[in-house]
């Protein structure tokens, strides 16, 4: 049974505060409002509560294999280990790899799609939950918000600017969220030493290791999912 919810938001006025997965068919949602003027509940129906892991990647089809195989084995993992996956909801590339796997071992999908996917009809029919943003910024707030951690897969300027958005957010004290970069053969190694470098010049307030997390094999990365 699918779960289709569509809420609009404004960006420069609010942002999505927190979701509870119940047991019962039942799901309350509360949304605080950034500027205090009101909370909306509501009654919808939903799966039962699971830790929600965000993914950020690439929806590009023509990256080399091995980036696509490890989505996948990640995908099989959250699912067979009870966890939903958290990510931008296209069908395209690598999101579509890993939301399959996902569903695929037995996991649960939320999805948080942009309108023009939704125009473009490129919305995958591998989610569960669908929460249907006005642009990248909410989808961005959905993602970040729903999450309790967010894992970084291969990707180009769109999955940079979640990680970074996550990253900032954190960095301002808006959330406590740990941010993995699945360093995948090397993927990141560039963005690592200037992200070093950056440390280097005194220019970060936190130190990127305290959230900022790297991991070099599947391994690695499900252990800092399980904390």
């Amino acid at each position: 049974m699918k779960y289709f919810v569509t809420l609009h938001f404004n960006s420069m006025r609010a942002t999505p505060h927190r979701l509870w997965f119940e047991t019962n068919n039942t799901k309350t949602a509360s949304y605080s409002i950034m500027d205090n003027l009101h909370t909306m509940t509501e009654q919808v129906t939903t799966p039962e509560k699971l830790e929600r892991i965000g993914v950020f990647c690439s929806s590009s089809g023509r990256m080399e294999q091995v980036y696509y195989d490890e989505a996948r084995r990640l995908g099989l993992w959250l699912g067979s280990h009870g966890k939903t996956l958290v990510y931008g909801g296209s069908r395209c590339g690598m999101m579509e790899v890993l939301a399959k796997a996902v569903k695929e071992s037995g996991g649960k999908v939320f999805g948080v799609v942009p309108q023009k996917v939704l125009k473009n009809n490129m919305v995958s029919d591998q989610i569960d939950i669908t929460f249907y943003a006005d642009g990248l910024s909410d989808r961005k707030d959905w993602l970040i918000g729903e999450s309790d951690i967010m894992v970084v897969l291969p990707g180009s300027v769109g999955t940079l600017d979640e990680a970074f958005s996550a990253m900032a957010s954190h960095t301002f004290g808006e959330h406590q969220k740990n941010i993995i970069f699945y360093n995948v053969n090397g993927f990141w190694d560039d963005l690592f030493v200037m992200l070093d470098n950056l440390e280097k010049k005194g220019v970060v307030n936190k130190p990127f290791n305290q959230f900022v997390l790297r991991a070099s094999s599947l391994e690695e990365l499900t252990a800092m999912i399980e904390g």
